[in-house]
């Protein structure tokens, strides 16, 4: 088999045994890329030379001696909005499009101590804003399934370079669903951790009480053993949780679900669900029952307050942490200013796009005086009873089980002039993120015109164990994972 269409643990027990170089790795991926990136667009910057340099360089360190680390070898692609010591991180926006930074985040550093190769940095919605990759300032992403079609968002370009075989794994981020979603839209496996259970150091932020970087994946084993290698506490992050990090691995063992209750929240198949996509999950439901679950009905009554309480508190947040790119200390400065405020205002006019300025206007609304304890200081009172609606739940089952989104992914430009059925594209995802839990996305089908059905499945906080055993067994006992996107 073509080293590309191996899953990340295939390649790397074929690493770790002798059985292929680096260099061997790399020439194989970038073979891949210059075939199907350009009708793709899956990257914004590729790191040929310098990944070629760097496997060469590690190729000859294990010649004395073969000792390897986990990801040692491993080519990886990285959603642009992480920081990347000496490679461009441009969030595809005009207000970084030269934004070197001078550190690594801290997941990407744990990478690098490992020895992983960086194959370059994905595209994505302008500062993770938005649900198709249409957003990004360098052109959008397509999917590898139908070309004609988005590959979700804002992590699309890291879900579409997995699913056309452009890398072995990637990284994204989630706010809302971006890993979710587009893992959904290109039929990969996406998983969403715990927030806290990763350090967000070095993530260029949206919204920093909603934002987790996660992996995106091949297939759930692959993601277990990422999870494993990126997780873990973070003195540089005051939002990094100081919680043991158990092998993931290990919880794919199991190959049953007995003993295990899954909850079916009625919320979510309600009114604007798609019947394919209903039609897939709920033939998943009864295969998860099949496997030993035990299912049962739940209730999360505020679901449908989930997506105004996101879009309150998101651009809040939002608002604030974009306040920073005035053109003064980085990123863009706009020419030709008689003063300081015109630098202001004309740096941010040229540096942000539509959705980007769209979200700042109504977070800075949202929160401007007079406002704030309508819309922020409530939107915060509901959060927390979503979160009680999750907590309530988990007291009856161990997980739950949903569709990721409404509908299969959509055509470019479908939606690009209606903001809000763009953000209600998120509907399923949303509230997860607000409670702060772990969720993993992954196939459970096709609609008939040959587009991915994802699977959500959410689980207690630091229980992506349960999560990672429950879908490692429902996709050992389904063909979905076997099935390939057309792109070639």
């Amino acid at each position: 088999m073509s080293l590309h269409k191996l899953t990340l643990c295939e390649l790397q027990r074929k690493f770790t045994a002798g059985e292929v170089t680096a260099s061997e790795i790399v020439r194989a991926y970038f073979l891949r890329i210059s075939q199907v990136e350009p009708k793709v667009k899956a990257y914004v910057t590729q790191q040929k030379e310098q990944a070629a340099a760097q496997a060469a360089a590690l190729d000859e360190k294990l010649k004395g001696w073969r000792k390897t680390q986990p990801m040692s070898g491993m080519p990886l692609a990285i959603k642009d909005n992480l920081c990347t010591e000496g490679v461009a991180t441009t969030c595809s926006s005009r207000m970084l499009q030269n934004f070197v930074p001078p550190y690594d985040a801290t997941v990407i550093g744990k990478l690098r101590a490992q020895d992983y190769l960086l194959l370059g940095k994905t595209n994505l919605d302008e500062f993770a804003m938005g649900s198709s990759t249409e957003n990004s300032a360098f052109g959008a992403s397509r999917n590898p399934w139908n070309l004609q079609y988005v590959p979700g968002g804002s992590s699309g370009g890291s879900a579409a370079a997995v699913a056309a075989d452009e890398c072995a794994a990637a990284l994204g981020s989630d706010t809302g669903g971006s890993i979710r979603q587009p893992a959904a839209f290109c039929g990969v496996v996406g998983l969403k951790p715990t927030y806290g259970r990763v350090s967000r150091y070095g993530l260029i932020a949206f919204a920093s009480s909603l934002d987790q970087i996660g992996p995106i994946t091949k297939d759930v084993a692959d993601a277990a053993f990422l999870l494993g290698v990126i997780a873990g506490y973070d003195p540089m992050d005051s939002t990094s949780a100081d919680v043991p990090v158990p092998d993931y691995t290990k919880a794919l063992k199991k190959k049953d679900l007995k003993k295990l209750k899954v909850g079916i929240p009625a919320e979510f198949f309600a009114e604007g669900l798609d019947p394919e996509v209903e039609q897939a999950v709920r033939a998943a439901i009864e295969e998860l029952k099949s496997l030993g679950g035990e299912i049962k009905e739940i209730q999360l009554p505020r679901t449908d307050a989930a997506v105004a309480v996101y879009y309150v508190i998101a651009t809040a947040e939002a608002s604030s942490n974009l306040a920073r790119y005035d053109g003064v200390k980085f990123g863009l400065r706009a020419k030709e200013t008689k003063d300081l405020l015109e630098l202001y205002t004309k740096t941010r006019q040229e540096g942000f796009g539509p959705e980007v300025k769209r979200r700042i206007m109504l977070g800075t609304y949202a929160l401007s005086s007079g406002y704030y304890d309508a819309y922020y200081g409530k939107a915060q009172a509901v959060r927390t009873l979503i979160r009680q609606d999750f907590d309530a739940a988990f007291k009856e089952v161990d997980l739950i089980v949903t569709p990721v989104t409404p509908t299969t992914a959509f055509k470019l430009g479908e939606k690009s002039d209606d903001p809000l059925q763009m953000y209600l594209s998120d509907i399923f995802t949303i509230s997860v993120n607000l409670a702060g839990l772990p969720a993993i996305a992954l196939p459970c089908g096709f609609s008939k015109a040959g587009m991915p059905i994802g699977l959500q499945m959410i689980g207690r906080a630091f229980q992506e164990e349960t999560l990672l055993r429950a879908a490692h067994a429902y996709e050992q006992s389904t063909q979905w994972r076997t099935k390939k996107p057309a792109v070639r």
